[in-house]
């Protein structure tokens, strides 16, 4: 969802300063600092006056002197003390920001994920606050002191000779009438950038995560052409940025120019009449400088306000998202009890049911199996049972108690989900075991439940057993030793009720009697639900449920749907049928050896 861009929040970034709360104290002495550097420059053009109007080496003092020297050590001091203050800030409020983002990002619902891609989030993260840390390290203390500078200059100017003073500020609201626009401007093309970054590093993200499929598909030159693109948005939203910049600069230059025009040709004339000192001149134009720099610096200022406003807007969207709530509720106490699902309906769009009015029962220690073709809605059915959704209609229940009213940690926490897929982090096989459990793993512990997933025997013949890396999502291991891997840290977790999303379905045929042997383990004295593709798996099932287009269209044990459900039959048939090819496949061998 974009955002409208064509009127700057200005409120954005400061509702985010307010939220993160930054060192209040720090704030104030690094712009007292700043304020008074920006005093002791306005003192030194005075100074020179005196020392141009008298001019001999007669005239000027030890004590003069040493003043002189204490005013730029002490302008410098200020000055080197403020940036570092000012650093130190920006770095603290970037990071107090991250870690709310981080947070608020991890307890985000799955939903906010199917609609925001992982590298824009990733890009709020780091680059968009990043924006931010500039703006406080490097703008902030140039506004406080650019006012001071600017008002203390103004003052001693009308003090000196007011009649110039007004003649040299007719050139400064012409400059104002452009900077206002350009500044507008700026706040567009950040947003724009910000977005387009965002976007890129979506893009790049993914690529590089799938970069094996990308590489069996031959797709490196579209995905070039894709990163290429981006790279080319990112360049023109660059240049934009960059010729709005080289207005500002060369337009205060201007500005600076016609004001010393002004100042040394007027100024000139009131020096040769007598109306003017030699060293009062000089300290107009010195004054002068202490105005120019500075507005310089405010116009700056506020176009980095314009890209802080810019990145803020998109992280307040983040923050301002409905996130899951961990903690209301009440603990489970007993899980072995009859899991209910009652009336279900679901659809990820309103109008778009994937689940229609489901209700079966699942007793406890029993296998529930669920089955029908593809896009019916079996998966959703176990995101509902992991509570990563809401239903539309009914409710499902453990025991008399829905499971809304367990915390969402309780009730996750007595589940153990095997997936196809068996998702890895980077890290060791230790790392990945003990993933999630807050408790120490003892290497006991570790190793019961690797023998229990038939795990140990592969773990032992690597170089550094349980410490060995598995590389990116477990790029090192098998698909079959990545699956018991997913089932050892299942019995780790020792849950109560199982779901498998049939784990065997990719695997060989001697990977998965392996893991079926392993799942077996798993599978004692728990209440399972698979979704299941292999014969074997419905078999053995305490009942089934056999889901087409989002409803069940038939529910028993194998022999009951034998009998009574047509496409329960041609799916038993056809798994059947495939179990003799394989069988007939591993005896081949054999055969030829004979």
């Amino acid at each position: 969802m974009k955002t409208d861009v064509s009127k700057p929040n200005a409120s954005s970034f400061f509702r985010l300063m307010k939220e993160t709360k930054p060192p209040l104290t720090l704030i104030i002495v690094s712009i007292l600092l700043s304020v008074i550097s920006t005093l002791v420059g306005l003192i030194i053009p005075m100074f020179t006056k005196n020392l141009v109007d008298g001019f001999s080496l007669a005239s000027i003092s030890r004590m003069q002197v040493v003043g002189l020297v204490a005013a730029f050590i002490g302008q410098t001091l200020a000055a080197g003390i403020s940036i570092f203050l000012l650093n130190y800030i920006g770095q603290k409020v970037v990071a107090i920001i991250r870690d709310k983002l981080w947070k608020k990002l991890l307890a985000l619902p799955v939903a906010y994920f199917d609609n925001n891609r992982t590298g824009e989030s990733v890009s709020r993260m780091t680059n968009d606050t990043g924006v931010i840390k500039t703006f406080i390290s490097e703008h902030v203390a140039s506004f406080f002191s650019g006012i001071i500078s600017v008002i203390g200059s103004v003052a001693v100017l009308i003090y000196l000779n007011w009649k110039m003073t007004l003649v040299m500020f007719l050139v400064i609201p012409l400059a104002a009438l452009v900077l206002v626009p350009i500044g507008r401007k700026m706040y567009q093309v950040s947003i724009s950038m910000q977005d387009e970054t965002a976007s890129f590093t979506a893009m790049i993200s993914q690529v590089l995560s799938e970069i094996r499929l990308v590489k069996a598909s031959n797709a490196e030159r579209i995905e070039y052409e894709n990163g290429s693109q981006g790279i080319q948005n990112l360049m023109k939203f660059g240049i934009k940025e960059g010729m709005i910049m080289a207005w500002i600069s060369p337009l205060m230059s201007f500005v600076l120019m016609m004001l010393l025009v002004i100042v040394i040709g007027y100024g000139g004339m009131q020096v040769s009449t007598g109306a003017l000192t030699a060293g009062e001149l000089v300290a107009f134009i010195l004054y002068l400088i202490q105005i120019v720099i500075p507005v310089t610096q405010l116009s700056t200022f506020f176009t980095q306000l314009q890209k802080a406003n810019g990145a803020t807007e998109r992280m307040m969207q983040t923050l301002s998202e409905e996130e899951e709530d961990f903690r209301s509720g009440h603990e489970v106490t007993d899980a072995k009890q009859v899991l209910s699902v009652e009336n279900l309906s679901f659809g990820y769009k309103q109008d778009e049911p994937i689940l229609k009015q489901l209700s079966f029962q699942m007793k406890p220690g029993t296998v529930t199996a669920v089955v029908g073709p593809s896009g019916g809605g079996k998966t959703t059915l176990f995101q509902m049972l992991e509570r990563y959704y809401l239903p539309y209609e009914g409710r499902i229940m453990l025991g008399n108690e829905p499971i809304d009213s367990f915390s969402l940690r309780s009730w996750r926490g007595i589940i153990g989900y095997v997936s196809q897929e068996s998702p890895m982090i980077a890290g060791t096989i230790r790392d990945n075991l003990c993933y999630g459990i807050e408790r120490e793993v003892s290497q006991q512990e570790l190793e019961q439940a690797a023998r229990m997933a038939y795990a140990d025997g592969f773990i032992s013949e690597l170089p550094e057993g349980f410490d060995s890396d598995v590389g990116e999502r477990g790029v090192k291991l098998s698909g079959g030793q990545r699956q018991r891997i997913a089932i050892a840290r299942a019995l780790l977790r020792d849950p109560k009720i199982l779901m498998l999303d049939e784990a065997t379905s990719s695997l060989d045929s001697r990977s998965e009697i392996v893991v079926q042997q392993a799942l077996d383990n798993l599978m004692a004295g728990r209440t399972t639900i698979v979704i299941a593709h292999r014969l074997s798996t419905v078999v053995g099932a305490d009942q089934i449920i056999f889901i087409e287009k989002g409803r069940i269209t038939g529910q028993g044990t194998h022999e009951q749907l034998l009998q009574n459900h047509n496409m329960y039959r041609e799916f038993a048939a056809q798994q059947l049928q495939i179990a003799e090819i394989a069988e007939a496949a591993a005896l081949e061998p054999s055969l030829q050896e004979q």
